[in-house]
């Protein structure tokens, strides 16, 4: 069974790299994820400011906060 710890930070880290696939880095004027595992409930925030880059902030924020999850779900079949 994973932490609390391993959830929070694949979840984290699935998020972050759907943004930074589809933005470049300088494009990203501010990222923030914040990822919460408490009483087996996961909870993921996206927030993507990207104003000069070439796709849709809030899909992007949307589809970062889903692959966490969909992440997640892959730490607990494989454990």
């Amino acid at each position: 069974m994973p932490t609390d710890d391993e959830v929070v930070q694949t979840a984290a880290e699935a998020a972050e790299n759907v943004v930074l696939s589809r933005f470049k880095n300088s494009d990203i004027d501010d990222l923030d994820v914040t990822v919460t595992f408490e009483d087996e409930i996961l909870e993921v925030d996206v927030y993507v400011h990207a104003p000069d880059g070439d796709a849709d902030e809030d899909r992007v924020a949307d589809d970062a906060a889903l692959a966490a999850r969909g992440a997640v779900d892959d730490l607990f079949d494989s454990a």
